[in-house]
């Protein structure tokens, strides 16, 4: 990458890029570091790199030397996510960190990662790319802070494709919750607030062992707000011992989930209507109760930990959409809804990131370039959020050769 002279003149986000940015060892990252980011803010439609090397120069080496800062130079992106977790901290009152999925479709096979998977939501298989993405979030807003790429086993046993697109080779088979607690993990290191509740939903990205992440929640002392399959099994009852299985240490009535608003249990359930949290809007009528998690052993134990299942109380004839297991059981439950509205800020914060700050135009292939991009989308998509004001022709970044 050759010498290139990089003018800040009356750009406001200048002091952003360099706070962020400051931890790359070189300064032409630094200065790649920042065209990029300014490039995602101003240039229009398609964020190819052609066109956010065009945005911020005039030099025709621009575009090649731009897509080698993102796919292949070898700066570390986690203390940049690590700045960007404590200036969103600054920023904004996260009431919880939220971990989702972003599914970034692409075109063709080579791209680090890429699959083909079913996708619930819509009913369709599609070729793609899945990040699991850190947010933290308030009830109206979620800046992503961290992301894991999802490699299937076909990607972590394949050498030639490891090769071809630098897996580093620490980097091995890691299933969606181990990448959720991985992120979580990362965070406690990270983060300078208080713990605050983790909320996830990792169903439609093949989450398949939800107690697994349940349990590596429990495990870690954090409370939770977790979407759960409705095969999940549960016990029911926070004292109770109804129907004991054939073994006298046996957890009381088990079944699956769902079951527990179908089934006639009298105390096991209750049904309340809740006021929204902000006080407007309509009342909700939640179906919740107590239950724990059985864990087959020698004597089939059960944990100890007593839990709150519940689901939004669905239009007649009509089953649960959605059903959530919670720690919360001393929290009124309008703010425990309220926690769900975190989850739908992370889903919106990955659509505007695809439809305006070039999530998924990204061009390379490699591992180290998906991160590196997605690090830097993250970064526009904080600032704009925050702290961008308007920008006039007098402030745009230019990188003269």
């Amino acid at each position: 990458m050759g010498a290139h002279a990089l003018t800040t003149d009356h750009a406001p986000v200048a002091a952003f890029n360099e706070r962020l940015f400051e931890c790359l060892p070189r300064a032409d990252q630094r200065r790649w570091a920042h065209a990029y980011v300014q490039s995602l803010l101003t240039t229009p439609g398609k964020k190819s790199v052609r066109r956010l090397a065009a945005a911020v120069s005039s030099s025709p080496a621009a575009s090649q030397s731009l897509h080698q800062f993102v796919n292949a130079s070898p700066w570390d992106w986690m203390p940049v996510r690590a700045e960007l977790t404590r200036w969103a901290e600054q920023r904004m009152t996260p009431r919880a960190c939220v971990i989702g999925p972003a599914v970034l479709r692409k075109r063709g096979e080579h791209s680090c990662g890429v699959h083909r998977r079913f996708l619930a939501s819509t009913g369709r298989s599609v070729t793609c790319q899945v990040g699991i993405g850190m947010f933290l979030s308030s009830y109206d807003r979620a800046v992503p802070v961290d992301w894991r790429l999802l490699l299937p086993g076909s990607w972590v046993k394949d050498q030639e494709r490891r090769a071809r697109t630098r897996i580093p080779a620490e980097v091995g088979p890691r299933s969606v919750e181990q990448h959720a607690l991985d992120l979580l993990d990362t965070l406690a290191g990270t983060s300078r607030t208080v713990a605050l509740p983790v909320v996830a939903d990792l169903e439609s990205v093949g989450g398949t062992n939800t107690t697994s992440l349940i349990n590596g929640l429990a495990q870690r002392g954090r409370d939770f707000l977790v979407a759960i399959p409705d095969r999940l099994q549960v016990a029911v009852g926070r004292r109770l011992r109804l129907q004991p299985t054939h073994r006298e240490d046996g957890p009381g009535l088990v079944l699956a989930a769902r079951n527990l608003f179908e089934f006639d249990a009298g105390t096991l359930t209750r049904m309340e209507t809740v006021a929204p949290w902000d006080g407007r809007g309509r009342h909700t009528t939640v179906m919740s109760g107590f239950v724990r998690l059985p864990r087959p052993g020698q004597n089939y134990e059960r944990t100890d930990r007593t839990y709150r299942l519940f689901a939004v109380r669905p239009e007649a004839g009509r089953r649960p959409v959605q059903l959530w297991l919670t720690s919360l059981t001393h929290t009124r439950m309008e703010s425990v809804l309220a926690l769900t509205r975190t989850l739908t800020q992370a889903d919106e914060s990955v659509r505007t990131m695809a439809d305006d700050f070039g999530l998924l135009d990204f061009e390379g292939r490699s591992y180290t370039g998906w991160h590196h991009h997605m690090t830097l989308v993250s970064a526009a998509y904080a600032y704009d959020r925050f702290d961008r004001r308007p920008t006039g022709d007098g402030e745009r970044r230019l990188l003269a050769a």
